[in-house]
């Protein structure tokens, strides 16, 4: 099953870029004239800055997705001392470190794999990466996803007035007599219609899920840790006592980290323009939050 797995991740990635090369160019056949002929040239100028910076952060992020590892253990016992031991790697498993089944591997502060296809008990995953989500390429993942939902509904919002055009041209097809549309035309209409429900289902389906993983971004969690911390904060529940994230630093702060956010000026290097640069630590040791430091909240082995 799992070889199936990956072998399905190969098929989704191709998908993947396949769909947003076949966006891309109908954007440049179709929608760039219409934007030249039509806007002002202050319009113009913001079109093209705007759709080419979204494309290359789509490109880019996406590009790391897949070929960053998102990181692993040490496989030898004594580089890591005070931590627990995988069962299925017999190896160091560092706190937020999980074993995944497909990689056959234990993964720094796993979020989870492409499991979603044949594994619906599995945690939330994402067939188009064929990669694991971890430590190194967590960032990568959500900036792919967020900046994909904002291409798309820049998509959707030009091309709006185009798909009408086109929707209606296309119920007059079957009228009698029909239209004298050229093959040319009837491929523009279509393509337009194409472009514009892609785009649009992308948007509602990948904005979702965005939004979804900035939540768990916002509370310091992982896909995996917020099923753990769910059924940990039930557990103290009944014994009156409230759970803290132990990995939680705050909303905002959490943001920082994730990001890599050390100054202001990294708003705009690190955010907003394509930057490789790795995020905090390791992910073989966590530093805590001062209310679980000061406070001596009960840590758990995740």
């Amino acid at each position: 099953v799992d070889h199936v797995t990956r072998w399905f991740g190969v098929v989704f990635v191709a998908l993947v870029i396949g769909l947003t090369s076949s966006i891309v160019a109908i954007v440049y056949i179709c929608l760039l004239p219409l934007i030249l002929q039509t806007y002002t040239p202050a319009w113009i100028c913001w079109h093209l800055a705007y759709g080419h910076w979204n494309l290359i952060m789509i490109v880019f992020h996406y590009y790391m997705a897949i070929t960053t590892s998102p990181g692993h253990p040490p496989q030898a016992k004594d580089d890591l001392t005070g931590v627990s031991i995988c069962r299925k790697c017999i190896a160091p498993k560092p706190a937020r470190t999980h074993h995944c089944s497909i990689c056959n591997r234990c993964v720094l502060k796993m979020d989870h794999h492409c499991r979603i296809l044949l594994r619906p008990r599995c945690h939330r995953g994402d067939p188009w990466l064929n990669n694991c989500v971890g430590h190194y390429n967590h960032r990568y993942f959500f900036s792919f996803c967020l900046f994909m939902t904002m291409g798309c509904i820049y998509c959707s919002i030009s091309g709006w007035e185009m798909f009408r055009d086109a929707y209606a041209a296309i119920e007059t097809y079957y009228q009698t007599p029909p239209p004298t549309f050229s093959f040319r035309q009837r491929a523009f209409h279509k393509s337009v219609v194409y472009l514009w429900v892609l785009c649009s289902s992308v948007a509602l389906a990948l904005g979702a899920l965005t939004l979804w993983h900035a939540a768990l971004i916002t509370r310091g969690e992982t896909s995996i840790e917020r099923h753990i911390n769910k059924k940990e904060r039930q557990r103290l529940q009944k014994k009156g006592k409230v759970f803290r994230n132990p990995y939680s630093y705050g909303g905002w702060d959490n943001w920082k980290v994730f990001l890599g956010v050390d100054a202001p000026r990294h708003w705009l290097t690190r955010v907003l323009l394509p930057s490789p640069h790795r995020p905090h630590g390791t992910g073989l040791s966590w530093d805590l939050p001062p209310c679980v430091t000061q406070q001596r909240t009960p840590l758990l082995a995740i």
